[in-house]
């Protein structure tokens, strides 16, 4: 009777320390895709950001050529313009990025504090 008794609690010893273990490996699954998932967003969007310093270097780069073969000053003025006029909507279009990479970044976190750790889904 002693013997399956200490058999007994020898088994859920078992059982405990090997629930245990899986638990800890949930834990480790989830912390790494989490990790993943931010790392992911973070590349998304300085890929973003990289590709809109290039727009606006060639921008300013066409805002140069068109200043240089103006031949008078309101032509001048209008590229100008023109391109203030574009520079404003790109700086808009920033607005909307910044706002929707803060809310993917946000969604990463948060998702792996609550276990539900999904990964950025809108591109």
């Amino acid at each position: 009777m002693a013997d399956r008794t200490m058999e007994r609690n020898l088994s859920d010893a078992a059982l405990a320390s090997t629930q245990f273990l899986q638990f800890g490996k949930d834990r480790t699954d989830a912390m790494l895709n989490a990790q993943k998932d931010l790392l992911e967003a973070y590349q998304e969007a300085g890929r973003s950001w990289l590709a809109r310093m290039e727009s606006e270097m060639e921008l300013w780069k066409e805002l140069a050529a068109k200043l240089t073969a103006s031949r008078s000053l309101p032509e001048g003025l209008k590229a100008y313009s023109d391109s203030m006029s574009q520079r404003m909507q790109m700086a808009a279009e920033d607005g909307r990025h910044l706002f929707e990479d803060a809310q993917k970044l946000i969604s990463a976190i948060t998702g792996s504090f609550n276990g539900n750790v999904t990964g950025p889904t809108q591109h």
